[in-house]
């Protein structure tokens, strides 16, 4: 299963949380950007629909498949610097 990590970084003067190399909008208190990294990563475990999706990979291909709403990541909130 694939986890999907939001960190706690600092950010353009501020806080934000980082996941999968995008930064979240800039937070102007640590704690503030910790419960909302903690509120995303609860929105990225919900269950969504069952719908077909269309997308083109990286040499130009397109492809439709079926995405099913109930395969969601797991998630992990780090509230440490990476090594």
């Amino acid at each position: 299963m694939v986890t999907v990590r939001y960190e706690i970084v600092e950010h353009d003067g501020g806080w934000a949380y980082k996941a999968g190399g995008a930064i979240s909008e800039t937070y102007p208190t640590h704690d503030a950007a910790l419960k909302a990294a903690n509120a995303a990563a609860a929105r990225q475990t919900l269950a969504g629909t069952t719908d077909g999706i269309v997308y083109q990979d990286k040499d130009g291909q397109w492809h439709e498949e079926l995405a099913d709403g109930r395969d969601r990541p797991a998630t992990r909130v780090v509230d440490e610097p990476s090594a």
